[in-house]
């Protein structure tokens, strides 16, 4: 697949042919989704924690004898009926961590982009870069490269992309990471994928 390659100006600089393996990919609807959930439950920290029974302070003494006083009959003032009792059936402290091969992420993420491909949201640049980091700069060359989508930025881990970075941060429908760092949420998420040439390069080295 041949896609043009912009300037910060939006202007064609040249032509470059996307690796077909990762941009030409089979879509696989089901694995996406696969991919998507599992990374929106390993998000899930599952610290939330009630008290039961046992974890309620006091409650130790019967209170009142089991028979003859025509009471219903009832061991502990901390039972879940009671109030200030203990709760039953609420949510406890647990992992939402779901697994998945590797191989298979990364099969999630070749058919992601094979779809943004697909729908012409891949943006190449020659290279990401601005006089100073300034937002309004970035905004400027979102527009001119994206027009009003959402944009990924994907950089390569590099700290010369800080101005990028920093230009970018305070841009609600923007946001920059590293190649290294691709994930099916994102991608799902932002309409375009902004990338330059070195980091094309990553994607190339861990997806090819």
């Amino acid at each position: 697949m041949e896609v043009e390659v912009l300037n910060m100006e939006g202007q064609k600089v040249s032509t470059l042919e996307l690796p077909a393996e990762i941009f030409e990919a089979p879509i696989n609807v089901d694995l996406m989704h696969q991919a998507f959930v599992r990374q929106m439950a390993n998000a899930h920290l599952g610290t939330h924690e009630t008290k039961t029974k046992s974890f309620v302070r006091g409650g130790g003494r019967k209170p009142w004898k089991q028979k003859g006083t025509g009471r219903a009959r009832q061991g502990s003032s901390r039972s879940a009926q009671w109030k200030g009792g203990g709760k039953i059936h609420t949510p406890h402290v647990r992992s939402y961590v779901q697994a998945m091969p590797h191989k298979m992420r990364q099969a999630a993420l070749r058919s992601a982009l094979s779809v943004k491909a697909s729908e012409s949201q891949i943006v190449v640049v020659d290279d990401l870069k601005v006089a100073e980091p300034k937002t309004r700069l970035m905004v400027k060359a979102l527009n001119a490269l994206v027009g009003g989508a959402t944009a990924l930025v994907l950089i390569p881990a590099n700290e010369s992309y800080e101005g990028i970075v920093r230009s970018t941060n305070n841009i609600p429908d923007a946001k920059v990471l590293s190649a290294n760092y691709l994930n099916i949420r994102d991608l799902l998420v932002f309409d375009k994928v902004i990338m330059p040439l070195s980091a094309l390069d990553l994607i190339k080295a861990n997806l090819g």
